[in-house]
């Protein structure tokens, strides 16, 4: 059964969110708000974590799964940005943007594209996210909550309760968040190329 610790959107309670990175940092697997929608998320070193998060998922190896990032100084840990790139991506950070990015070996492989050796990098512009990387002190490894076989994210924290109590450990509950998944730009290419769009506006990036 999870654990469900509500907290303010804006001014989180710490000792929910330090008892949730605690249950992350043991390999439990999380729902928490973003600034797009609900994401599930696990600790990146966990190899077990990552399996089970693609499971409840329901996604294969070749689906990219997204670091949360704090920062750019972070994000450029993670992936190869040449100085091109880092303006784009400043321009536009943080907020509801997904960037493909060629991964760097921090990066563990089996969560890297396993062909393109790629990853998704995201900083989330969400008080709670944040607070939570923060303890953490690391990006975590996060897809967008969708059910298997559905198209549109989960939003409702009692809907999320009810469907995935006992697949998860921890239900982060901010209450209600933007139900519509970020803008998802592949910079691997010559130019930059939107391939998903969604709430973030991509002139932000000149595209």
């Amino acid at each position: 059964m999870a654990q469900r610790f509500e907290v303010h959107p804006d001014n989180p309670q710490a000792r929910f969110l330090k008892q949730a990175a605690q249950i992350l940092d043991q390999g439990g697997i999380a729902a928490i708000p973003t600034d797009s929608s609900y994401a599930l998320v696990c600790h990146l070193d966990d190899k077990a974590a990552a399996e089970n998060l693609r499971r409840i998922r329901g996604v294969d190896d070749k689906h990219h799964l997204t670091l949360l990032c704090r920062d750019l100084s972070e994000l450029a840990s993670y992936a190869r940005v040449d100085n091109k790139q880092f303006r784009l991506i400043k321009n536009a950070t943080p907020g509801p943007f997904t960037f493909i990015l060629e991964a760097t070996k921090e990066v563990p492989r089996r969560v890297s594209h396993p062909s393109r050796r790629t990853i998704g990098l995201r900083v989330p512009d969400h008080k709670v996210t944040q607070d939570l990387l923060a303890l953490l002190g690391q990006p975590l490894l996060a897809t967008t909550l969708i059910p298997p076989g559905e198209s549109e994210p989960l939003n409702d924290p009692d809907e999320i309760a009810e469907r995935y109590d006992k697949l998860l450990q921890v239900i982060v509950d901010a209450g209600a968040c933007p139900l519509q998944p970020t803008t998802v730009v592949d910079m691997t290419g010559d130019e930059a190329e939107v391939v998903r769009l969604g709430r973030g506006d991509p002139t932000l990036l000149g595209l």
